[in-house]
């Protein structure tokens, strides 16, 4: 059995299963790893327009495994310190991986995010909830800092400042209403609708040319990054001129001119 399973519930959909169910889907070396690989090979697969990813069973993500992470690879020789470090390298690395995929990652939050799993929802390009999933910075809650994988970063870019020094300060749980009434998530479903739903939303996207949905994606997180509107200007300017280059871009006015469904070749 696979700690991440692939499979392919509709055509140009690779979902991405965490599948540790017994410990809610908690992180290891192994599932941190698998998942490296896999978003890895998504990235070059031109089958795959969108990704989904949640967790088997009752939950998404619990976070670390406090039993035992395991190590990083090729870690070996190291020292503690060191091994240390690449271990929370490892996880936090997950985080650019998912923002440089060309496909959008929705994620299908569907019971507990908490800790790197809680990171792994901010990390995604659409979130969409059960209204069994629940939230929490879990790191300031065993000792840590609350600014762990990504989240001093995403949190306050997703929800404004005041709520995630609030959220992060007291790592307090907050469920599914909450996460979507402070748009934390774009949409709360029944958990039996949760796959469905995401899955109605990667056709949405479908709909579009990958290529410009992949320049989407990278433009909006670039500018999130970057420090003023003219530089964002600058970005969006290049993108047309590449984008309106392409035979999709011909193809969907053709399409939109003659009232059929475009037929996308990233070309």
């Amino acid at each position: 059995m696979s700690v991440v399973e692939r499979t392919a519930p509709a055509e140009g959909v690779a979902l991405l299963t965490l599948n540790r169910p017994s410990s809610l889907n908690s992180m290891t070396g192994e599932l941190v790893q698998s998942l490296h690989e896999h978003l890895r090979q998504v990235a070059v697969d031109p089958e795959v327009r969108v990704v989904v990813l949640t967790g088997a069973g009752r939950g998404f993500c619990a976070g670390l495994d406090l039993r035992g992470y395991g190590t990083a690879p090729h870690t070996e020789h190291l020292g503690r310190t060191q091994a240390g470090f690449a271990v929370q390298r490892h996880i936090a690395s997950l985080i650019p991986a998912l923002r440089s995929l060309p496909q959008p990652v929705i994620a299908a939050v569907n019971g507990p995010a908490a800790g790197g799993g809680f990171a792994l929802v901010l990390g995604s390009d659409i979130r969409l909830a059960a209204r069994s999933a629940k939230f929490n910075a879990a790191f300031i809650r065993i000792g840590l800092s609350a600014c762990d994988i990504g989240t001093s970063w995403l949190l306050p870019r997703l929800v404004g400042a005041a709520r995630a020094q609030e959220l992060m300060l007291t790592g307090r749980v907050f469920d599914a209403d909450e996460a979507y009434r402070i748009g934390l998530v774009v949409d709360l479903l029944d958990d039996d609708a949760l796959l469905d739903a995401a899955i109605a939303k990667a056709h949405e996207i479908m709909r579009n040319s990958p290529f410009g949905v992949a320049l989407t994606k990278e433009g909006m997180w670039g500018a999130l990054e970057i420090p003023a509107l003219q530089n964002a200007i600058d970005m969006e300017n290049r993108q047309q001129i590449m984008a309106s280059a392409t035979a999709d871009h011909r193809e969907a006015l053709a399409a939109f001119a003659e009232r059929r469904p475009p037929r996308y070749t990233n070309s």
